[in-house]
C-alpha cells in the first residue's frame, strides 16, 4: 500500500513543482536584483521604491499638467507652445468676471462662460435632486425582501458599467426627430413627432433624465449599503413605541442614513459640475447654448477657438468651486460626527 501511494503521489508533486518553476525562477531573479538595493537603502526605504512607479505616473499625467494649466491661465495668445505665450497676468480672470449683471450673460465680456455657468447651476440643482430622490426610492425598494432582488439590483446598476459615450449614443438614437425610436412609437399611436433634442426645454429635460438614468445605479448601491448597515433592532424598538412605517422612516432611517446621504450628495455634486461627455455626444451644447455647460465651454474655448489662456482660467475657477464643495462636505461631515 505504501509503495502504491508513493508512486501515485510522485507525479502530482512533480507536476505541481513544474507549474511553480516559472514563479520560483522569477522570484529568484527579483531577489537577486532587489536584495542589493535593500542592503543599500535599507528595509524601511524599500516602500518608496515600490511606490515610485505610481508617483511617476501621477507626476507625468496629473501634477505636471495641473502646473502647466495654472501657468496657461496667466498667459495669452493662440500658440500652445510655452515660449510663444506672453504673460498677461490676471487679464483672463478679469475678462471672465467683467460683467454689468452676472444674472444676464449678455452683459458679460465672456458671455459664453456665464451661460455655461448658469446652465451648469440649473443642471446641478435638478440633476442632483432627482438622482438622490430616485436613488433613495430605488434603494428602499431593493432593501425589501422581494423576489428577484439580486436581479433587480444588477439591472439598476448595469447602466453604470456602460461608457457615457455609449449611453449618449443609445439615447440619441432613441430621441432623434426623424428616425428616433420614441418618435416612431408616437407616430404609431397617431401622434405627431416631437423635436426632443431640437427644442431647448426638451433638450434640457432629456440631458438631465439621461444623466439620472445612467448614474443612479451607483448612488443606489451606496445608499443600499447604508440602509443595510442600520440595525434591525432600531425598527423593532420604533414599532414597539407605536411608530408606523412613515414615522420609522422619518425618525430612524433618515437620521441614521444621513452620513451616507452626505457622501452621495457630494459625489453627485462633483459629478454634475463636471458633466461633459454625455452632453457632448447627445446635444453638443445645443440647440444654441441651451445645454452648454462649463466643461464644454472650456473644451470649446481651448480646442475650437484656440484661446488656451481663457480655457485654463475657466478651469481654475471651476477647480476653486469644486474645492469649496469638498471643504464644505468635510466640515459638514465633521460636525455630524461631533454631534
Amino acid at each position: 500500500m505504501q509503495s502504491i501511494s508513493s508512486q501515485t503521489s510522485k507525479p502530482e508533486w512533480l507536476s505541481s513543482n513544474l507549474l511553480l518553476q516559472p514563479f520560483l525562477w522569477a522570484m529568484s531573479w527579483l531577489d537577486y536584483i532587489l536584495a542589493p538595493l535593500q542592503n543599500l537603502i535599507g528595509y524601511k526605504r524599500m516602500a518608496y521604491f515600490f511606490v515610485l512607479p505610481n508617483l511617476l505616473i501621477f507626476g507625468i499625467f496629473i501634477l505636471i499638467p495641473m502646473l502647466l494649466n495654472f501657468y496657461y491661465g496667466f498667459t495669452g495668445g493662440d500658440s500652445i507652445l510655452l515660449e510663444n505665450r506672453p504673460v498677461v497676468g490676471a487679464a483672463n480672470f478679469e475678462k471672465i468676471f467683467s460683467c454689468q449683471d452676472f444674472f444676464k450673460p449678455n452683459t458679460c465680456a465672456e458671455d459664453l462662460f456665464w451661460r455655461g455657468a448658469w446652465n451648469t447651476l440649473t443642471f446641478v440643482v435638478f440633476q442632483v435632486a432627482f438622482i438622490i430622490l430616485m436613488s433613495l426610492i430605488t434603494a428602499l425598494a431593493l432593501n425589501r425582501d422581494v423576489r428577484g432582488r439580486g436581479f433587480f439590483r444588477a439591472i439598476f446598476f448595469y447602466p453604470v458599467l456602460l461608457s457615457p459615450v455609449v449611453v449618449a449614443l443609445i439615447w440619441k438614437w432613441i430621441l432623434q426627430y426623424q428616425n428616433g425610436l420614441l418618435n416612431a412609437f408616437l407616430v404609431s399611436l397617431g401622434l405627431t413627432k416631437v423635436p426632443w433634442l431640437l427644442d431647448a426645454n426638451w433638450a434640457q429635460f432629456w440631458v438631465i433624465a439621461v444623466s439620472v438614468w445612467a448614474q443612479m445605479g451607483f448612488f443606489t448601491l451606496i445608499l443600499l449599503a447604508g440602509l443595510q448597515g442600520i440595525p434591525k433592532e432600531m425598527y423593532e424598538a420604533a414599532s414597539m413605541d407605536g411608530a408606523n412605517k412613515w414615522r420609522s422612516f422619518w425618525n430612524v432611517t433618515l437620521p441614521l442614513l444621513m452620513p451616507t446621504m452626505t457622501v452621495v450628495l457630494v459625489l453627485a455634486l462633483i459629478r454634475a459640475v463636471q458633466v461633459f461627455d454625455q452632453v457632448f455626444v447627445l446635444t453638443n451644447g445645443g440647440p444654441g447654448t441651451a445645454t452648454l455647460y462649463i466643461v464644454q465651454y472650456i473644451y470649446r474655448t481651448a480646442f475650437e477657438f484656440r484661446n488656451y489662456g481663457m480655457a485654463a482660467a475657466a478651469s481654475l475657477v471651476l477647480a476653486v468651486v469644486l474645492l469649496i464643495l469638498t471643504i464644505g462636505q468635510l466640515l459638514f461631515q465633521r460636525r455630524q460626527e461631533a454631534a
